[in-house]
Parts: structure tokens; C-alpha cells; sequence
């Protein structure tokens, strides 16, 4: 690991913390996107023209791949799972973390049930002119 580049990876994702707070929070209800600077990476080391790509799924806390080798997943990990009250919300819940090319991170809560205008109503069925009445 080259120690210099993690530390900057360190530094961008630790200016975002906060806003991953609340985000994590609010993604109860939908998901949700934070809009990345493009700068802070390049800056931090991150050139690849392509910007980069990845995907984190949190299980019970802990993210269920390795990644090692690549210190922008790891740094993002690193941050996350050392943050306190971000770790509580890992470890109550399932999230999935996908950063795109276009540097933004979408938070989704894999517990979160689908709101209750997405689900049927029932009601009492009128009769209608279809059934002859």
C-alpha cells in the first residue's frame, strides 16, 4: 500500500463524513447520492480517466468482499467502520455503497421496506356496469 496515497484517500473521504452520516440515516426511507468533488481525487491521486468504480455491500456490519490492494475501497472502509455512529447504522442494517465514475457514492439500506404508497390498497369492490349491474 502506498502509504502517502491512502492518507490522501483518507483525507477526502473523512471531509465527506459527515454528509455519509446523514445520508446513511435518511437512506432508511430511499436511496441516496452524494455528489463527490472530482478534484479531491485527482488530487488525492486518483487520475484514472475513467474515474473509478466500486461497489461495497456491508452484511452485519463488516463489507463481504475483500479488497485489498486498493486503497480508495479500503480507505472508504477504513473511514466508515471507524466512525461511531456510522458503524451502529452497519451493524443494525445491510447497506450497499456504490461509488461511480461520475464520483458519486449512492447509499441503499437493503432492510428498508418499500413505502406505504407503493403497496395496494383494499377496499370494498363496487359493483361496476362490466359485471351487469
Amino acid at each position: 500500500m502506498n502509504g502517502s496515497k491512502y492518507n490522501f484517500f483518507l483525507t477526502v473521504w473523512n471531509k465527506y463524513l459527515s454528509v455519509i452520516r446523514i445520508l446513511l440515516k435518511r437512506s432508511a426511507t430511499e436511496e441516496q447520492v452524494l455528489g463527490m468533488n472530482r478534484i479531491d481525487f485527482e488530487r488525492a491521486g486518483a487520475t484514472n480517466k475513467s474515474g473509478y468504480r466500486f461497489s461495497v455491500n456491508f452484511i452485519n456490519g463488516r463489507p463481504d468482499t475483500l479488497f485489498s490492494g486498493n486503497d480508495l475501497i479500503q480507505t472508504f472502509i477504513s473511514v466508515l467502520t471507524t466512525d461511531g455512529v456510522i458503524h451502529d447504522h452497519l451493524s443494525k442494517n445491510d447497506y450497499t455503497f456504490t461509488f461511480t465514475s461520475k464520483y458519486q457514492l449512492y447509499i441503499k439500506n437493503n432492510n428498508s421496506s418499500k413505502p406505504a404508497e407503493e403497496l395496494p390498497v383494499l377496499t370494498e369492490e363496487e359493483p361496476s356496469p362490466a359485471n351487469g349491474q
